[in-house]
């Protein structure tokens, strides 16, 4: 039986961090969806397409390969995870996950990755959508603010010059433009459980998600 472990949750609540942690304990493979969406923004941004130029982006699309390696997104066979997580990218990747062809693209490409292989992918619609069938679904949260810290030191302890504010600002629009876009909205699976992450260290969320993973396999 292929396991697959589904983690949502809004912009900075630590999925990418703590769904390694759990793939490393679980030999699963680790599948960043959201790193997926920002590779398709970064080429079109540099290629000047903008999201409204939908069928070129999906062309586009078509020549890209992606893969996982060492936790990182491998683009054509170029390691872009420094360029993907820069805070450019940031300010215009939902204006492109939002667009419905992109995402069935996209959700066709994790779903085929499922099938192969033990996997745990983190998102915005991993429970609700892509893995919908999965036993083992999580949905990450915190506060704003504290996200906007976590993002905030993290582009620091990389010299990227940054402002607090203007993070804090940036994720509380991600927050409404992904929870209210009419194509698979960020929303919690019925079936999902629900982990605030204020105030809690790494391995704490990591240890309450593997005694969950745990507790349902030796049922």
């Amino acid at each position: 039986m292929r396991i697959s472990v589904a983690i949502d949750g809004p912009a900075g609540a630590g999925k990418s961090t703590i769904a390694k942690l759990v793939a490393k304990k679980f030999n699963l493979m680790y599948i960043n969806t959201g790193a997926m969406y920002r590779s398709v923004a970064l080429v079109a941004d540099k290629n000047g397409l903008k999201p409204e130029n939908k069928s070129e982006i999906l062309k586009m699309i078509k020549t890209l390969e992606m893969h996982f390696e060492n936790d990182d997104l491998y683009l054509n066979g170029k390691n872009v995870q420094d360029e993907i997580t820069m805070p450019h990218i940031n300010s215009i990747v939902s204006s492109y996950a939002s667009i419905k062809e992109i995402r069935e693209e996209l959700v066709e490409l994790q779903r085929e990755m499922s099938k192969k292989f033990d996997v745990i992918m983190d998102g915005r619609d991993i429970g609700t959508v892509v893995l919908k069938d999965s036993k083992f679904k999580f949905f990450l949260t915190a506060t704003p603010e504290e996200r906007a810290e976590r993002r905030f030191k993290e582009l620091k302890a990389r010299n990227i010059e940054c402002s607090y504010n203007e993070i804090l600002k940036d994720i509380i629009r991600r927050d409404y433009e992904d929870s209210t876009r009419a194509i698979d909205p960020l929303k919690k699976a019925e079936d999902a459980v629900e982990i605030d992450t204020t105030g809690l260290d790494i391995n704490e969320v990591t240890d309450k998600i593997c005694d969950e993973i745990n507790l349902k396999l030796n049922k």
